[in-house]
């Protein structure tokens, strides 16, 4: 439900912005600023694909809530219709991301040197690794690149310029699954579809509903997990007490 809250939030940000002013009209720095704020919030909106009309709609009704006009139809009676709009229309989008994801991983474990896994993960290995490789409880230093199908970069260490650490449990699944295969000196190129990485939800606004993610991965290091702190000793009772 807080989710779907979110969702009715970034839409109201976004139609109110894009349908009263454009862009290119900001003038003030509080224009600006939340102008921003509905753009930081409107890429959560693009796999509902909402038309122009649909967009006056939803800008129509912030701004009669916003000034107190009285709504031309009983709103009640549409509320219920609310999470099914939003449920029926990101189903729609990550269906269809799933048959795209399901065509490129095809068209790459087709390709030289490819494989997959029995949990759908497909992998390449680009350089092999002669260290060890690392378990699921370990902790690995990688560089990585991940992009969407479309060649979109979501996320990259690469681009940051710097490594990074985790542990190998705490990922999404096709991470940990991908990264025992390699050793430590090694790369690696992932396919990894929604169901090992972010499912139907995706992870807004970067990452849509369904979508099958694309990593190249090096990996510099394996190391041990920390271990758990132990529990503080219970303090020992005074002299004299019970």
């Amino acid at each position: 439900m807080k989710k779907m809250q979110a969702l009715v939030l970034s839409m109201m940000i976004l139609g109110l912005v894009a349908c009263q002013k454009g862009g290119s009209d900001l003038k003030t720095d509080d224009e600006k600023a939340l102008y921003t704020v509905g753009h930081l919030f409107g890429g959560r909106l693009s796999s509902l694909e909402l038309s122009e009309a649909e967009l006056a709609a939803l800008a129509q009704g912030v701004k009669d809530s916003a000034t107190n006009k009285k709504p031309p139809f009983d709103i009640v009676q549409y509320q219920p219709k609310v999470q099914e709009l939003f449920k029926n229309r990101m189903s729609k989008a990550s269906d269809k991301n799933k048959v795209d994801g399901k065509a490129a991983l095809d068209k790459f474990v087709s390709g030289e040197g490819a494989k997959t896994t029995p949990s759908g993960l497909a992998y390449k290995i680009l350089t092999e690794g002669k260290g060890k490789k690392p378990k699921e409880t370990d902790v690995v230093e990688v560089h990585y690149h991940g992009t969407l199908l479309n060649g979109e970069v979501f996320d990259s260490s690469v681009q940051r310029g710097e490594k990074v650490s985790f542990p190998l449990n705490r990922v999404i699944r096709g991470w940990t699954e991908g990264l025992q295969l390699l050793g430590e000196g090694g790369k690696m190129k992932l396919l990894i579809p929604a169901d090992l990485a972010y499912g139907d939800q995706g992870a807004p606004p970067k990452i849509p509903g369904g979508a099958t993610l694309i990593f190249e991965v090096e990996l510099f290091k394996v190391s041990d997990a920390a271990p758990a702190p132990a529990a503080p000793a219970a303090p020992a009772a005074k002299k004299g007490k019970k």
